[in-house]
């Protein structure tokens, strides 16, 4: 009778610890490339959240720009329209932005156009609309606002901005603001405000 013998294959030690720590080298490098990867993929998304942020802003004073002041003047418009209310476009001009570039210098002036969007900014509610038109030129969209109390705000908005000078460390520079008011009523374009605004701006500055 021929005896059958059994064996127990059992792979040889050392090669099988390379095959573990080379599975386990693997791994490691595979969680390292996918920690890189969602570290990539988080700073792709923050700076499309940031480009999403600045666009439509002034690269100078973080308000809006021209071309979004238009978009939210259409915005309010829509507003007024259904809901009857009346809305005000109070126009900022800083005077005199030439002559602060030439006695303090470009970066001083530049200066005082980020101090007064940070001034005109404290003054409105959140719910409100700062923009700069470029130059000296600041506009504000303010709901609910008839035309009284449109000229009351213009003229606190001239006062404060009068009673706050730009600090440039040895010395304050003085900065006055002229404003004017166009009413928003509903059933306006676009076009008929801006117009208005241009024409009431006019005006103050003849005086």
């Amino acid at each position: 009778m021929t005896r059958r013998t059994e064996y127990s294959e059992k792979p040889d030690a050392p090669e099988s610890e390379a095959t573990d720590q080379g599975a386990r080298e693997a791994l490691s490098r595979l969680t390292d490339e996918n920690a890189l990867l969602r570290a990539a993929l988080a700073e792709a998304r923050t700076r499309l959240g940031e480009a999403e942020e600045s666009a439509g802003r002034d690269p100078l004073t973080a308000l809006h720009d021209p071309r979004q002041f238009r978009i939210e003047l259409d915005r309010v418009l829509n507003q007024a329209a259904r809901h009857g209310t009346p809305a005000a476009l109070i126009s900022v001009d800083l005077r005199d932005l030439n002559a602060i570039n030439e006695g303090h210098g470009r970066v001083t002036g530049d200066a005082a156009l980020r101090h007064v969007a940070r001034l005109l900014k404290s003054l409105i509610r959140s719910s409100d609309v700062a923009a700069r038109n470029g130059g000296g030129a600041f506009s504000l969209l303010l709901d609910h606002l008839d035309a009284d109390s449109a000229l009351d705000t213009a003229e606190r908005i001239a006062r404060y901005i009068s009673a706050h000078p730009l600090d440039i460390g040895h010395a304050l520079v003085k900065l006055e603001a002229t404003v004017s008011v166009a009413t928003i009523m509903p059933g306006d374009t676009v076009e008929e405000v801006l117009r208005r605004a241009a024409r009431n701006r006019e005006r103050v500055k003849e005086f």
